[in-house]
C-alpha cells in the first residue's frame, strides 16, 4: 500500500517529536518527584505570600522587594553548581564515580565562596539596593514603610543563605545520579516547617511572638536548615547507593585538569545566571517605576505563575539529566532525538497549563487582602505570562540542551546577553518613552521572549551543542571507577 504525502509527514513528525511509552515513563519517573517538590514548595510560597499580605500590602511588598535580592543570590548558586553539574550528569552516565565525587567537591567550594561574597554585599549595600524598587509613584510614607519591612526580612534571611547553597550542591548531584526522591522528601519536610512556623510566627499563635515579616523570614531560615539536614543526612546514610559520597570529605582533592575544565565551563554559567537574575530584577525595577501598586501586582503574579511554571522548570531538569547522560555514554544521536521529544512534550503541557492560568487569573487575586487596583494588575500580569508560557518552555528546554553539551558560552549569549542587550533596553524604552499604560506595556514587553524561542529552536537544530565533555578528564576511567564497598 502506497503511503500518501500526509502519511509520510505524520510518520516523520511522530518519529521526531513523539516518544514511546518507555520514553515517557522515564521522563515522568524523573520529573514527577521534582514536580511534587516544586509544586508543594511554590504552593507554600503562595500561602506565605497570602499570610504576609494578610498583615498588610506594605509588608507584602517589602518582602517581595527583599526577595528580589535573595533571588539574585539563589540564581548565582544555581549557576555555580551548573558547570559541575554538566560533568556530574555525564560522569553518572559513564559510571565514573571518582569523577562525580570530584565534581561534587567543586560545587561545595564554589557555593561556599559565593555565600561569603553574597552575605557581604547584602549586609553592606542591602538598603541602597532595596531603595531602587521604591522610586515609582505613590505615597512617600508607604515607600519608607516598604523599605523598613524589606530590611527586617533581608536581615534574617542572610542566615539561610549557606544551608540553601549546600542543599543545592547535594540535591543537584543526586539528581544527576538519577535520584529525585530524596531531594523531594527534603523539600517537603522544609515546606512543612516553613508553613507551620510562618503561621506561628507571623500571627503569634499558640504563645509564639507576633513577628510579622521577621517571623516569615525566621520560618524560611529554619526550613533551609531542615532541608539540608534531610538531604545530606539521607544521602550519607545510604552511601552504598550514592557511591560518589564514599570518602568525599577525606580530602578536597580535585584533579587539576578536571578542576580547570569545570571552572572553564562554570564561569560562563555562573556569569550567565548572575546576569540573568540581575536582568530579571532590573526588569522588575523598571516596571516598578510605574507605581507602588505595580510592585504589589507583580509580587502576586510572580508567586502564582511560579506555581503554574513548575512543569516547565522540571522539564529543564529532565533535559539536563537525560540528555546529559546520553552524551556521557557517547550516544549523541540519542541525545539530539530526546531533546526534540522533550521540547515538544514541554510545549504541549505548557499550552494546557497556560490556558488554566488564563482562566483562573481573575479569581486568584481575590484570596489576597489588598486593594482592587492591585488585584486587577495582577490578573493582567498573570494572563500575559499564560500567553507566553509555550514560548518560555521552548527557550527553557533549549537552554538546558545547550548546557548539557557543555556549550556554556553559547548559553551565556542565548540567555543573559540576550536579556541585557535586547530585553532590558527594549523594556526601558517602552516604559519610559511610549506613555502607554502598564496594562498595555507589560504584554508588549514580552515580545522578545517569543523571538528568543525561535533562536533556541535554530540552535538546537544545528546539533552543534551535542558533545561528550568527560572523556579522559579524570585519572580514574569508567572501567576503573568501581563501586566501593562500605
Amino acid at each position: 500500500m502506497q503511503l500518501t504525502h500526509a502519511d509520510g509527514l505524520w510518520r516523520r513528525f511522530r518519529h521526531t517529536f513523539l516518544g514511546n511509552k518507555a520514553f515517557y515513563g522515564a521522563v515522568l519517573a524523573l520529573i514527577l518527584p521534582i514536580i511534587v517538590q516544586n509544586t508543594v514548595s511554590n504552593f507554600v510560597n503562595l500561602l506565605d505570600n497570602v499570610m504576609v499580605g494578610a498583615v498588610g500590602t506594605l509588608q507584602m511588598s517589602g518582602v517581595a522587594i527583599a526577595n528580589q535580592l535573595v533571588f539574585v543570590f539563589n540564581l548565582a548558586i544555581f549557576g555555580a553548581v551548573s558547570g559541575a553539574g554538566i560533568y556530574g550528569a555525564q560522569f553518572a552516565g559513564a559510571r565514573d564515580w571518582e569523577g562525580l565525587r570530584q565534581a561534587f567537591r567543586f560545587k561545595l567550594l564554589m557555593v561556599a565562596g559565593i555565600t561569603v561574597v553574597g552575605v557581604a554585599i547584602l549586609t553592606v549595600w542591602g538598603q541602597p539596593l532595596l531603595s531602587l524598587y521604591l522610586k515609582g509613584e505613590g505615597d512617600a510614607a508607604d515607600a519608607a514603610a516598604m523599605l523598613q519591612y524589606g530590611k527586617q526580612y533581608l536581615g534574617v534571611m542572610l542566615w539561610g543563605l549557606l544551608p540553601f547553597a549546600l542543599t543545592q550542591s547535594y540535591s543537584g548531584t543526586l539528581r544527576e545520579n538519577g535520584e529525585t526522591m530524596l531531594p523531594m522528601l527534603s523539600s517537603l519536610a522544609a515546606v512543612l516547617v516553613n508553613l507551620v512556623f510562618n503561621y506561628l510566627l507571623i500571627f503569634g499563635k499558640f504563645g509564639f511572638p507576633r513577628l510579622g515579616v521577621q517571623g516569615a523570614a525566621i520560618a524560611t531560615v529554619l526550613s533551609r536548615f531542615v532541608e539540608l539536614a534531610v538531604v545530606a543526612g539521607g544521602a550519607h546514610a545510604n552511601r552504598t547507593k550514592f557511591f560518589f559520597l564514599h570518602g568525599v570529605y577525606r580530602s578536597f582533592r580535585i584533579g587539576k585538569r578536571l578542576a580547570a575544565e569545570i571552572a572553564a565551563k562554570s564561569a560562563p554559567l555562573l556569569l550567565n545566571e548572575l546576569l540573568w537574575a540581575l536582568g530579571m530584577t532590573t526588569l522588575t525595577q523598571i516596571f516598578s517605576t510605574s507605581g507602588l501598586m505595580v510592585v504589589a501586582g507583580l509580587n502576586i503574579s510572580s508567586t502564582v505563575t511560579n506555581l503554574f511554571n513548575v512543569f516547565m522548570m522540571s522539564m529543564g531538569s529532565a533535559v539536563a539529566v537525560m540528555v546529559g547522560q546520553a552524551l556521557g555514554s557517547g550516544d549523541l544521536h540519542l541525545a539530539r532525538s530526546q531533546t526534540w521529544k522533550l521540547i515538544f512534550f514541554s510545549v504541549c503541557i505548557s499550552v494546557v497549563l497556560g490556558a488554566a492560568l488564563a482562566l483562573s487569573a481573575g479569581a486568584i487575586p481575590r484570596i489576597y487582602n489588598t486593594e482592587e487596583p492591585v488585584r486587577r494588575l495582577a490578573t493582567i500580569f498573570m494572563r500575559t505570562v499564560a500567553l507566553y508560557m509555550p514560548f518560555h518552555s521552548i527557550s527553557h528546554c533549549s537552554y538546558f540542551a545547550m548546557r548539557s553539551g557543555g556549550k556554556t558560552f553559547i548559553t551565556l549569549l542565548f540567555d543573559s546577553a540576550y536579556t541585557w542587550l535586547i530585553v532590558v533596553p527594549y523594556t526601558y524604552l517602552m516604559v519610559n518613552f511610549t506613555g502607554l499604560d502598564i496594562t498595555v506595556l507589560y504584554p508588549l514587553c514580552f515580545l522578545p521572549d517569543a523571538f528568543k524561542s525561535v533562536v533556541g529552536i535554530v540552535i538546537v537544530r544545528t546539533g552543534y551543542w551535542a558533545c561528550n565533555v568527560v572523556g579522559g578528564v579524570t585519572s580514574v576511567q569508567p572501567a576503573q571507577a568501581v563501586e566501593p564497598a562500605e
